[in-house]
Order: C-alpha cells, then structure tokens, then sequence
C-alpha cells in the first residue's frame, strides 16, 4: 500500500519529512519484528520509549518511521503525529481493510462480568446459526478455534490482523471484552462498534487510572465511538454514561432501579437463577445455569447486547437457558470428595464480595477462602479484599497471587489490615500451592473452598519467573483425582 494511501485517516499528523509515495509492506512497532519497507510506529511505552529502538528499525528495513518527534536524520521518512498510538490504530484499520465493517461488532466494558457475558451473547448467536468471534481475557475464538490471549483487548496491529482473520473466516459477528486500558491507550481508536454494553465500576486498576473517576472516563471512551448502547441501571456509573455519549440509542436494564430490561424477583439457586424479564409490557420467563445474583446481571447485559444487535426476545430465551458457563468462573473442580471445591477469577473487592454471597447461598458447610493479591497493582483493594474475604468466609487462608515485582509478604501484610478488621478465622501460608494443600488437609464434610483470584489462568508471575500454575491440575494432584 503507498504511504499517502495508508496515511488517510490519521487526524493527529504534526508534519510530515520524506516521500509519501513509497509502497509500505507492513506495519510494525517492535523493532524484532520488522522486514524491508516496513512503517516503523515508536510507541512510547511504561518500561521502555520506541524511540529508542527506531536505528534498529531502520537498519532491519524499515522505509518510514511514524513517531512523536522529529527522527528524520535516519535517512528515511518521517511522520510526526501527537499521539503514536492513535495513528497506530488508525493505520492498522486503513492497512487491513476496516475488517470490522464485514461484521456486527459487540463490545462489553466494566469492570467485572465481561467475559461471562461475552461467552453468552456468543453461545445465543451460535446456537441460532451464526459464526462468532471471540475476543477476551481467556482467549480468543473464530468459531471453535482457539487463539491465545494476551490481553484482555489486544494492540491495535493485533487486533486489526484478529479482525480480519475473522471476517476471513466468515464470522458474522465478533463480540469482544474492552477493558479500560484498551480505552486509555487507544486500541480500539479506529473502530465503530454496533451495539456496546457497560457491566458496572468497582475499585480496580488504579494502579493504571489513579482515580475512579478517570477510570470511568476510560469506560465512556467506548460509548463515542458505538452506533448504539446499554448500561446497568443499578451502578451509579451508568448515569455519567447517559449523559456522557454519542450512541442513537441506549437501553437501561437492571434490577432495583426502574428501566428498559427489569429482573422480577430473582431465585438463586445452586445451579443457576430464575427471574422474570420484563420487557416492553409483557413479562418472560428466564433461566441460566450459572448460580450468583451477578449471573443475572449478566444474563441481563447478553439479552440487551442481542437485542440491540437484532434478535428477538423469544430467540434470545429459548438460548439463553442451555448457555453453559465459563472456565474459571465460579467453576466446581471435581474431587470424589465429600466437601466442594470452586476455582473463580474474582480479583477485585466486588468480585470477590459477589462470588463469596454466591457460596454461601447454597453451602451447607463452612466456606474456605483461599486468595491474594496481585502485586505491581492497585494497593488499595488489599484490605478490602482482606475485610471481605474475613467477613464472609468461615475460614480463609491468605497466600500469593501474581506478586510480581512486589515482596509476597509484603503484598500479605496489606491485605492481613483488613482480614483482622474483619475478625475471622485465618491462616497465612505465602506458597500458593502450599496454601491449597492446606485447605485441602484440612477440608470438612460439605465444606466449600474457594480458589480466588486465578480463575482460568494456567500460570504464576514471580519476580523473575512465569511458571506453570493451574489450580485444577494441582488440586487433582493434590488429591490424587485422575483429570476429567
């Protein structure tokens, strides 16, 4: 593609050194990766700046270099912008062919539900003969396969090379998760989503945003750029995005407060939940097995996405009812034993607030915490994850999570402040593999222990290593339980 072709949409050019009419072969922005005539982009990262690595991008290949500064004294074509990553994504839509246009895009933000819900609009469309993609934390999807994730959205080269894989593919619609940093550092920039949907906002990724406030501006970014929309009448977050946003229509849906999309007396149940919809006068009969009181929100946010994308509420129903839930997700790890054990991905205050409630709704026995915090994050949530978890649960023990670059103990002695505010019983173990085969060693009769905060993830980050870590293979080689 010529450069002047490819440079079309980009809004933010400062001025431009060089020939504009040389043929670009690709678009990269690590230097490692990039072949003769490629555009080099120079992003300026939180551990590293791209613009260091622009000589070795040239010296690879590279034709031009798209960067925030003048860097025109490498011999080749220099296109100042304001903002890199903005221009990269407005040049990875232009260089693969606004891919998102041959499909229905969905996008569902918040801070927790997304991928839950992401999975239901999916097994809905599915189920009514469609071909789906799939973007999220827990992988990606065309279809049945699988492609691994990364991020929860990916960059905006990577995304655009999903998007057309997936119209390749012949996807009619691609539902994907779009967190708040995808929106802050301008990911999804170049894109128009159909139909977008917000879950709700509690405490997480200040570590990121600082403040809740910018971190529901980050969410708002996502209801500019999206034909039409729905929100969570219950969060008081939903009402800066009324007020914030250019979609042509948005539908409210919740259960407390008055709006579009009601849940009528709610049954939970320790396989799923019961309500009634009413909608638009009249009053459905809705069932989904997956247990907890967020399940109905999240079913809730599904029946608004479809919807909104075109579906009628009959069809959304008769669907929803045989959706299955997802992994890592309030998911029962099978023992052979006489107590339970539940892996969730609950990460947040609110999450781990939810999936506890959840528990305790149907146990017969003590409920057994096992949990963490990520290190490298928000700090603050440490003793209110702490406080809850204390406060909630019969028993916890406190352990690691992803520590990171942060001293473990450290990490545990912030989240102890709120375990001892909340006056229950705990121990600490630090080994997180150790800490399971504690609360295994010392299960009960009906008991019900909860592995929080890992969810589907498969690994551990440490100082200076990854290492492989899935909570259902350790539980079944802890209990000598053969993989189903």
């Amino acid at each position: 593609m010529i450069l002047a072709d490819l440079l079309k949409d980009v809004d933010n050019i400062r001025e431009i050194k060089g020939s504009t009419q040389m043929a670009v072969t690709g678009i990269a922005f690590d230097s490692r990766k990039v072949k003769p005539g490629n555009l080099f982009i120079c992003i300026s990262g939180f551990e590293t700046d791209g613009h260091k690595f622009a000589p070795k991008a040239v010296e690879a290949g590279a034709s031009v270099i798209v960067a925030e500064r003048d860097m025109s004294d490498l011999g080749v074509t220099c296109v100042v912008v304001e903002n890199s990553r903005a221009a990269m994504a407005k040049l990875a839509a232009v260089y693969y062919g606004y891919p998102y246009r041959q499909f229905k895009l969905i996008g569902i933000t918040g801070t927790n539900g997304k991928t839950t819900t992401t999975y239901l609009v999916k097994a809905v469309l599915e189920a009514e003969g469609h071909k789906v993609g799939l973007i999220g934390t827990n992988q990606n999807m065309v279809g049945q396969e699988i492609i691994p994730s990364k991020h929860t959205t990916p960059d905006a080269l990577e995304l655009m090379q999903l998007f057309k894989k997936m119209a390749e593919a012949g996807a009619a619609y691609v539902v994907m998760e779009v967190s708040s940093h995808a929106l802050a550092l301008d990911r999804v920039t170049a894109c128009i989503f159909d139909v977008v949907s917000f879950t709700n906002l509690t405490q997480d990724h200040l570590d990121f945003h600082k403040t809740l406030e910018n971190y529901l501006q980050a969410k708002s970014v996502l209801f500019r750029i999206a034909k039409v929309g729905s929100v969570n009448a219950d969060d008081p977050a939903s009402e800066y995005l009324l007020a914030h946003n250019t979609c042509g229509q948005m539908m409210t849906y919740g259960i407390e407060k008055p709006c579009d999309l009601q849940a009528v007396n709610p049954q939970l149940m320790r396989n799923g939940v019961q309500f009634a919809l009413a909608y638009q006068g009249k009053k459905y009969p809705v069932s989904l097995g997956i247990p907890g009181k967020f399940s109905v929100y999240n079913a809730l946010t599904a029946i608004a996405c479809l919807l909104q994308a075109g579906m009628e509420i009959q069809q959304i129903l008769s669907h929803l009812k045989d959706a299955k839930g997802v992994k890592g997700r309030v998911e029962v790890v099978e023992t052979g034993r006489d107590f339970t054990v539940i892996i969730d991905y609950a990460h947040t205050p609110d999450g781990l607030y939810n999936v506890i409630r959840t528990i305790r709704g149907f146990a017969k026995g003590r409920v057994v915490t096992v949990f963490g915090c990520g290190g490298n994050r928000d700090a603050g949530k440490r003793p209110k994850m702490g406080k809850i978890a204390s406060e909630l649960s019969d028993f916890c023990v406190v352990t690691s999570d992803n520590p990171r670059n942060e001293n473990p103990d450290a990490i545990i002695e912030d989240i102890l402040a709120g375990v001892k505010e909340g006056g229950g019983a705990y121990a600490v173990v630090p080994n997180r593999f150790e800490a399971i085969e504690y609360a295994l060693d010392h299960a009960q009769k009906d008991d019900i222990i909860l592995l929080a905060g890992k969810g589907h993830e498969t690994y551990q980050v440490l100082a200076d290593r990854t290492i492989v870590f899935d909570e259902r293979e350790i539980v079944h080689k802890l209990l000598d339980v053969s993989m189903v």
